[in-house]
């Protein structure tokens, strides 16, 4: 008996010591649920996000655990808990009340535990995915422009390819001066070089509109010079745009937005759905579509149409009735404001345990862009543009403009004897191709196709990263000092595809008069075998970094990184950082850094010739690669790289209970900056003619820059009758100045003025807003959200490349004046207004009005720059684009 006894005992202590046991409970708030609040396992590292009814469950060992239970702008919780023989199945239930935004967790700028932004030494902004999902707006760049003061984001027109893919900036400073990581991994740019009028003209940027919203769990922005940490083209700063990590989780989110003006309407679909269990792995599947119509603010055209006889052109357009040819309501004959875009991606984030301390992550995405945008129409009385068989009464050309994005990243990372070991690779590549419709090549007369393949590029990255680290905890000098080092080797590619014979070349058709006709296809000339390309580079780089935490309150961060290009050498970069922090609620910051940007391969070799619109006039205008002949002949050297010192000082604080403050002043110097030089053309004929180009433009490192400023926050919370009040007021100022002498070859010594005129130096320097404002309420009850937010655009201004010289003025039809064609457009308030109808826990229903008052740009105050009076508004410089008031109705579906 006393033998079976002990047996008893023996097998059910074994079975307490084995059996798993759980952890589960609800995260809530005193107005209910708070769906995909996260719940961490703080001893182990186990996180989980809850489900739609705020309900999670961990399974766990037998122990003693702290469980911490956390949500955006909530104050988190931890409990301690145990699981043994008697407890195998607690509940813990959180009630979380509103907190502080600098009590708010970040892991960008880090590569220890995760801070809070009053720990970081640096600024940081974050977006929560309930702020992406009652955003108005339905692409992650337009989303930033009205959550970030400091981040700007515009729709162009007539400007080709970039019609598509939206130059985006940091503090007013180059659309590729800023880094995009995805879950901490380098994400691969655009193909495309950006070389019309546009902002961000000669640079590269990163398709941000090319990952799903649904598929982002937050976003975290770093206002800060990190080339020491992160390598190449985070001058400006870095986004960190973090996936989803939901299990048990499924949503779906559609919204139909259309404008007053009845076109320009946007439809959505998005869907996320999560699986896996706790602690052993998870995969989230998201996917959605995006349709956007055109929007056309175009003026009615007053210009000639078959004939410069203004009599015997007024007769013809009568007899032929044109203006109902032209396939464009009233006298419009262009389409004028934003092209229509149809998106199409899916992203993937999976994550397994493969051992107690190693776990396999994957993550990729893929997402197709069909955009149709059109160019200048083409009129009958430019003869040797058109062909008249063809078009009699001229035509529109359509550019169609197919991208394909596609990533991925897989990787592993575990612990050994406390060291956390992350070994990744990341693959990316943008394909963008054109395809002219409505369109002819004038040079081969009648027997023109009108429909044409006219090229594209291919842009590809492969990085491959080892990055370990520890932290070592409390010793006789310091509270504790972090360690990180690591290795980085990229891989890029580089190809111009070229297009359909008939789409560049020149057939020597002639007029009657004898005058050889225009060669290329009107609207877009494709990219000849000449053009062709295929380019590869590898480059390497090594980094140190160490967190020296004297005590619990004084941080100072350390970080060095050498780099090596095989195109263009090697480059070191530093960063020297302090955080001081006191009575738990202050701290102060200060960062001095360098960072650089290595000169894209796309800005390296790209080349082609294209026509473009100058004043009225055609030109056809080549930009010529730095190994080409014509750049040579005009003594362009190599492009260097970029170089930058950053100097910011700030500090971040909790006034009181509910109410923070930050402010950052800022100073970026940037040495060799690249830019896209003027046309040169006359003088230059005899090395211009020979390659078919009327004008010639290059990349250089011809300026250096300071852009100085600050960022300033006020964010407050309070609850109010039942319900909660949250307040902000976020303001950016930035300015930049170009200093120092021009940086010219021979050639151009007295000619800097082309090279950098007026109108590209007030590209750089006044083309955006030095000024922006967004100030927002928002009240929070059971059932009802109501938010009311307003977004201020500084000024902006628009400078003629010749009106230096008063000589060159030229008469204004609505002045009756012989005056400049400069313009500043005055700052303007935008007004966002929506309700949510929280109708159960799994559905709510959204709907409001963004730009409320139908607020617009300042028009054109020269007739000159309305062109004919086709360009209402401005398409050089834009603060906000000319959609109008839009009103939206949103449903959003979670299980």
């Amino acid at each position: 008996m006393r033998f079976i006894l002990l047996l008893f005992f023996s097998v059910i202590s074994v079975y307490g010591i084995t059996q798993t046991g759980s952890i589960s409970g609800k995260v809530s708030d005193n107005f209910g649920d708070l769906a995909g609040a996260k719940v961490e396992i703080l001893e182990i590292g186990l996180s989980k996000n809850c489900d739609v009814n705020g309900r999670f469950h961990l399974d766990l060992d037998p122990g003693t655990y702290t469980i911490r239970a956390s949500y955006l702008m909530y104050a988190p919780k931890e409990v301690q808990f145990v699981i043994s023989f008697s407890s195998m199945h607690p509940e813990i239930n959180f009630v979380l009340k509103p907190g502080n935004v600098a009590d708010e967790v970040v892991e960008i700028g880090t590569r220890f535990e995760p801070k809070s932004q009053l720990e970081s030494p640096v600024a940081v902004d974050i977006i929560s995915s309930e702020d992406l999902k009652k955003s108005p707006q339905t692409s992650l760049s337009q989303i930033l422009m009205y959550l970030i003061p400091s981040f700007n984001s515009n729709r162009q027109t007539i400007s080709d390819g970039t019609d598509h893919v939206a130059p985006s900036t940091i503090r007013g400073l180059g659309s590729d001066q800023f880094l995009v990581l995805i879950n901490g991994k380098r994400r691969h740019s655009s193909s495309l070089v950006n070389v019309n009028g546009t902002v961000g003209r000669g640079s590269v940027s990163s398709d941000l509109d090319a990952i799903p919203i649904s598929a982002i769990d937050r976003i975290e922005l770093m206002r800060d010079g990190a080339g020491a940490q992160y390598g190449s083209d985070a001058i400006a700063g870095v986004i960190n745009i973090i996936l989803k990590e939901k299990t048990d989780d499924f949503s779906i989110q559609t919204s139909y937005q259309p404008t007053l003006q009845g076109d320009g309407t946007e439809e959505f679909l998005g869907a996320s759905y999560g699986v896996g269990t706790s602690g052993k792995g998870h995969v989230n599947i998201s996917a959605e579509m995006r349709r956007r119509e055109a929007l056309n603010r175009a003026g009615n055209y007053t210009g000639n149409v078959y004939t410069t006889n203004d009599s015997l052109d007024a007769v013809l357009i009568q007899e032929n009735d044109f203006f109902s040819t032209t396939g464009y309501s009233d006298h419009r004959v262009m389409e004028i404001g934003a092209a229509q875009t149809f998106d199409g991606a899916v992203q993937v984030n999976a994550g397994f345990t493969m051992s107690e301390n190693t776990e396999f992550y994957a993550h990729g995405g893929f997402n197709y862009r069909n955009g149709i945008s059109h160019a200048f129409y083409r009129f009958p009385k430019d003869s040797s543009l058109v062909v008249e068989e063809l078009y009699p009464n001229g035509f529109s050309p359509e550019l169609h403009t197919d991208i394909i994005d596609r990533s991925g990243t897989v990787g592993i990372r575990g612990t050994k004897k406390g060291w956390l070991i992350d070994l990744s690779n990341t693959f990316g590549q943008n394909r963008l191709e054109y395809t002219l419709r409505n369109s002819n090549n004038a040079s081969l007369g009648i027997a023109s196709p009108t429909d044409f393949y006219a090229g594209g590029f291919i842009y590809g990255l492969n990085t491959t990263n080892v990055d370990i680290s520890k932290v070592f905890k409390t010793n006789r000098f310091f509270h504790s000092i972090g360690v990180a080092m690591g290795a980085e080797f990229r891989m890029e590619n580089y190809s111009i595809l070229s297009g359909d014979e008939a789409s560049w070349i020149n057939g020597e058709d002639t007029l009657a008069s004898g005058t050889l006709t225009a060669p290329a296809a009107q609207g877009f000339n494709g990219f000849q075998p000449q053009n062709e390309l295929e380019k590869r580079r590898s480059g390497g780089g090594v980094y140190g970094d160490i967190d020296w935490n004297f005590t619990k309150n004084w941080l100072i961060e350390t970080a060095l990184r050498l780099e090596d290009y095989s195109d263009f050498g090697t480059n070191g970069s530093w960063k020297l950082a302090t955080r001081y922090k006191w009575k738990e609620k202050w701290s102060l910051r200060g960062v001095f850094s360098t960072s650089f940007r290595a000169p894209s391969l796309q800005q390296v070799h790209f080349n082609n010739v294209s026509t473009q619109f100058v004043d009225g006039e055609y030109y056809q205008v080549g930009t010529f690669n730095n190994e080409s002949a014509v750049s040579q002949a005009f003594g362009i050297g190599q492009l260097k790289a970029e170089t930058s010192r950053n100097l910011s000082v700030g500090f971040t604080g909790k006034l009181f209970s509910g109410l923070t403050v930050n402010l950052d002043g800022f100073l970026t110097d940037i040495d060799n900056r690249i830019v896209l030089s003027g046309r040169f053309d006359t003088g230059y004929e005899s090395t211009l003619n020979p390659v078919g180009a009327g004008a010639a433009q290059f990349m250089t490192n011809a300026i250096s820059t300071r852009t100085y400023g600050f960022d300033f926050g006020l964010l407050y919370n309070v609850a109010l009758n039942g319900g909660h009040v949250w307040a902000t007021i976020l303001y950016n100022h930035a300015q930049t100045e170009i200093y120092g002498d021009i940086q010219v070859s021979d050639e151009f010594i007295g000619d800097t003025e082309t090279l950098i005129n007026r109108e590209e130096r007030s590209r750089i320097e006044d083309a955006q807003p030095h000024d922006k404002i967004i100030a927002t309420i928002k009240y929070d009850t059971k059932k009802w959200e109501f938010c009311l937010k307003n977004t201020y655009f500084g000024k902006v201004e628009y400078i003629h490349p010749e009106d230096g010289d008063p000589n060159n003025w030229v008469y204004n039809e609505f002045s009756g004046q012989v005056e400049s064609r400069d313009q500043t457009f005055k700052a303007k308030l935008i007004t966002d207004l929506g309700i949510t109808y929280k109708i159960n826990q799994s559905i709510d229903l959204m709907g409001g009005a963004h730009n409320l008052f139908n607020v617009y740009p300042d028009k054109h105050t020269h007739s000159a720059n309305t062109v004919n009076g086709q360009f209402i508004y401005s398409r050089r410089v834009q603060q906000f684009g000319v959609r109008g008031a839009m009103i939206y109705l949103k449903v959003c579906f979670s299980l």
